[in-house]
């Protein structure tokens, strides 16, 4: 069936403001190169999009005749102001852009273990109200919040789990109660670290693959034929709970000690670390991801070399589950532990899959490392906003 008058236009307006938000500004000539639409009908587009606020002229291109044809038109960036948080369970971090995604201020809080809920919310509300109001912004269109915990796919709420702070799931709310004109929404950490990687680190040349994280715990986020997937309670990739072999009992309901946490998670590699005398660098950040920098940067020690071999096998156990059940055919490891372990743990981890699995697999380490939920955040922030200001082509 073919597409109505203004639907056609809907679909090639979005067209045109996609290509501007991955492009940069272009000239009406490029746009129509682009696009392959017509001369007329990219006059026409530019011309609607221009009076709907959306695009503006950011200048002329280097061009020896000046006129129409010259003037690069770009997204109007200042139409809507984001935030996007990183909440965890140790503090908040916070980045506030324009509507195509540039940081114009960035912050963060520590928030101590034994800070009360209404406390702990009333601090990490104020950090945005100031960070926002530092970066120009008026007011916020859309907030992206990355947290640790279940995301209940019915109502799109944290789920209460046991082992998080309380002030977790209260600050949604509260956020989304001081600023009333805001769109909140709150993902899972480890899956907007996956979409970061997919779509600016180390999987964007894959539509099927398994982000690792390693980092204060363990999670695994899931994407399938270029789709996250979330399962039918929100817990794909709840790793920390898979009964592996090597820990002390099983983990339970409400607890994931005896499962595969007990093996990658931050305190287990941490424990490891003095087990194998690898003593972690000075300021390199949390312990367990400054002993693994540690042990890459040794060169042959023989401490060392035992600490990331038996890392190695740690990682592998939980891996392999994984590719026996999925065949991602690449995994990448996150985190900060991730990141620091770098081409080093990933060439070990795939060399014990290589002889655990028959399933070609190859494991990468990220290049967001522990930036990649805010970067995640940041990116499903945009796309939000966009598609509600740039309008969704009916079907």
């Amino acid at each position: 069936m073919a597409a109505s008058p203004s639907t056609a236009r809907a679909i090639n307006d979005r067209l045109a403001l996609r290509l501007l938000q991955q492009e940069g500004p272009l000239t009406a000539g490029r746009l129509k190169e682009l696009t392959g639409l017509s001369r007329p009908t990219v006059a026409d587009l530019v011309e609607r999009l221009t009076a709907a606020g959306l695009i503006e002229v950011a200048g002329e291109a280097r061009a020896q005749r000046r006129g129409p044809n010259a003037r690069l038109y770009g997204i109007v960036a200042g139409r809507a102001h984001l935030a996007a948080l990183d909440v965890r369970t140790e503090g908040v971090a916070l980045v506030v852009s324009d509507l195509v995604g540039a940081v114009l201020a960035e912050a963060s809080l520590p928030i101590a273990d034994d800070t009360g809920t209404g406390p702990a919310v009333e601090q990490a509300v104020a950090l945005v109200e100031r960070t926002a109001k530092e970066a120009g912004a008026d007011r916020l269109h859309t907030v992206g919040i990355g947290a640790p915990g279940l995301i209940d796919p019915a109502t799109g709420e944290l789920r209460d789990s046991t082992g998080l702070p309380q002030w977790h799931r209260r600050l949604v709310a509260v956020l989304q109660e001081r600023l009333p004109e805001a769109r909140v929404s709150v993902e899972n950490e480890t899956n907007l670290a996956a979409l970061a990687e997919q779509r600016d680190g180390a999987a964007r040349d894959r539509d099927t693959f398994v982000l690792l994280w390693l980092g204060h715990g363990t999670g695994a986020a899931v994407i399938l034929d270029g789709t996250l997937r979330r399962g039918a309670s929100g817990g794909t990739g709840e790793i920390g709970f898979l009964p592996v072999p090597g820990t002390r009992g099983l983990p339970s309901a409400t607890d994931c000690a005896g499962g595969f946490h007990s093996l990658a998670g931050a305190a287990a590699v941490a424990q490891l670390a003095v087990e194998c005398g690898v003593v972690p660098e000075p300021g390199a950040g949390p312990e367990a991801a400054g002993a693994v920098r540690a042990a890459v940067s040794a060169h042959g020690s023989a401490a060392h070399t035992r600490f990331l071999d038996i890392l190695a096998d740690r990682v592998a156990v939980g891996v392999a589950s994984v590719v026996a059940l999925l065949d991602p055919g690449c995994v990448v490891l996150g985190g900060e532990i991730g990141q620091a372990g770098g081409e080093a743990l990933a060439s070990h981890v795939h060399d014990r899959l290589t002889a655990m699995s028959p399933l070609p697999v190859e494991v990468r380490p990220s290049t967001l490392g522990g930036g990649a939920v805010l970067r995640g955040a940041l990116l499903t922030a945009r796309d939000q906003a966009q598609d509600e200001l740039f309008g969704v082509p009916e079907h």
